[in-house]
């Protein structure tokens, strides 16, 4: 037997990464699931954070809206950016940069200062989350894409439900400067991690020279003009508001000149053209509506414990928490299920359940609490991975290799956007829905009601053996029916909520049977 006998299975056994190659792919997770974090870690604080900067209610939203819109803008921008500085050089830019503008956002003494610091953190941390995907997709053999996909999609689960009990944990017990100042030691670890596992890559200044300016700037005004309307459309009444039609006039102006630099640039910075691809195409659409799911759901929750059942906010995020449980218990067998089972089986089940989930959740009354989310949430932390981890790497398995960059930005621009319109649509629904039901019962219960006769007869009893009097205590019996009928009102339309949710995903369930698996000899 010749020696080339001997060599041959060997040099066919696929190859293993490397160390430096899981270090670059845990450096990259660690990195979107910091910028991922951020996202929501103020939420818990926003009321402290507002009393000390001098902020109102509707004025603090933009601590919040103003790091949703750089991120948004800044994701489609990262492959670009990668080809121009290199991707080593320009994550460790961004990592720095993140952990500047943090510094900045804890030192924050006004709302302006906050708003510039958020800003600043949402364009650094937009750039880590899409590079994470690439950093697996180009760095990991075909074989354990699975595994570092996974890694990636429990960061892009686990950051949002985090960053509520976290924010809320620290503003209980430290200050809500620490949401911030969290963020020093995990990006030496971050800086650390990039600098040993990437390799150092030189400078391309040509395709800075030769950019898609026109598709840049329209990128810019168009996305972060999208995110501003949709976030503060319901509060400025929409059109009736001469900032939102301005707004408006910025999206159409942006998207024009995307549209030019589409047609015009030799290599766009947003290749829209991977849209023609069925496979991906459909990945887009699910994972705009899912995200739709997510945000709307981080919204209603704490909204409904807040407001109905009177938690907290560190009461709230534990129970957002729960869905995050199932991430771990599948952990250690998720990649053999992504390898084991076709990807359009796996994001049909985890769609169903995500709908199912909701739909649990539409049979809600004034007496729910904490505990009556307990099934809904665990099934729906079953749901989201189910669905997410297939997508993950399904986007990636759709494009060649070096395409990953702008698929990757297309994909988590896709899902953010998609919980922008969520959040804006759920908006009005709620805004609407809860005049709607407020308007029926109170004809319900009028004055020639035996139902509203019996309760007012009883409160003002209840409240006549407290006080005394009767006046007063009819007042009283008043209030009280009229705090009961908007409560009522407020559980009635979260309930509408969580069934237009499940039937929106419930909706997308088709599309997942146009992600059938790429034959394997055909990804590089």
């Amino acid at each position: 037997m010749t020696e080339s006998a001997y060599v041959r299975p060997e040099a066919s056994r696929p190859r293993d990464a490397s160390l430096s190659d899981w270090i670059a792919v845990i450096g990259g997770a660690l990195g979107a699931l910091l910028a991922t974090l951020d996202i929501s870690i103020t939420n818990s604080a926003l009321p402290q954070i507002q009393g000390q900067i001098g902020a109102t209610g509707t004025e603090g939203t933009w601590i919040s809206t103003g790091y949703l819109m750089a991120e948004i803008v800044m994701i489609p921008l990262a492959a670009w950016l990668t080809r121009v500085m290199g991707l080593r050089r320009f994550l460790i830019v961004m990592a720095a940069l993140f952990t500047l503008f943090s510094i900045y956002c804890g030192l924050s003494s006004s709302l302006q200062e906050m708003i510039i610091g958020r800003i600043g953190q949402g364009f650094a941390g937009g750039a880590m989350i899409p590079t994470a995907q690439t950093i697996v997709r180009s760095r990991l053999p075909n074989h354990q894409l699975a595994i570092g996909m996974s890694l990636f999609g429990l960061t892009i689960l686990l950051g949002p439900l985090l960053g509520p009990v976290l924010g809320g944990w620290l503003t209980e017990n430290s200050s809500w400067r620490w949401c911030f100042f969290l963020n020093i030691p995990i990006s030496a670890v971050l800086v650390t991690l990039l600098w040993s596992g990437l390799k150092p890559e030189k400078a391309n200044l040509q395709a800075l020279f030769k950019a898609d300016w026109a598709g840049i700037a329209g990128l810019t005004l168009g996305l972060s003009s999208l995110t501003v309307l949709l976030e503060e459309g319901q509060r400025e009444h929409w059109f009736e508001s001469s900032m939102i039609q301005w707004l408006a006039i910025g999206i159409l102006v942006g998207f024009a000149l995307i549209a030019i630099g589409q047609c015009k640039a030799r290599q766009p910075v947003i290749r829209l053209r991977l849209l023609a691809n069925p496979r991906y195409a459909s990945v887009i659409l699910i994972v705009a509506v899912i995200g739709a799911g997510l945000y709307g759901v981080s919204y209603l929750l704490p909204q409904f414990l807040g407001n109905v059942s009177g938690y907290n906010a560190q009461q709230a995020g534990s129970i957002m928490l729960l869905s995050g449980i199932p991430a771990f218990l599948l952990m250690p067998v998720l990649p053999r299920l992504l390898g084991r089972f076709p990807t359009a089986l796996l994001v049909s089940l985890g769609l169903l359940l995500f709908s199912v989930s909701c739909l649990l959740d539409i049979y809600l009354t004034a007496d729910s609490v904490g505990h009556d989310f307990y099934a809904s949430q665990i099934l729906r932390g079953f749901a989201q991975v189910l669905a997410m981890m297939p997508l993950n790497q399904a986007s990636m398995s759709a494009v060649p290799p070096e395409e990953a960059g702008d698929a990757a930005g297309l994909y988590n621009m896709a899902r953010n956007l998609g919980g922008s319109v969520g959040l804006a649509l759920l908006g009005v629904l709620v805004d609407r829905r809860e005049h709607a039901h407020d308007a029926v019962l109170r004809e319900s219960i009028s004055a020639n009601s035996t139902l509203g006769q019996e309760h007012m007869a009883q409160s003002t009893s209840m409240f006549l053996s407290q006080g005394g009097d009767f006046a007063l205590a009819q007042l009283q019996a008043m209030q009280q029916l009229a705090d009961t009928i908007a409560r009522e009102a407020l559980v009635m339309t979260y309930a509408d909520c969580f069934f237009v949710l499940a039937f929106a995903l419930a909706a997308t369930i088709p599309l997942a049977l146009l992600l059938k698996a790429q034959p394997q000899g055909k990804r590089s």
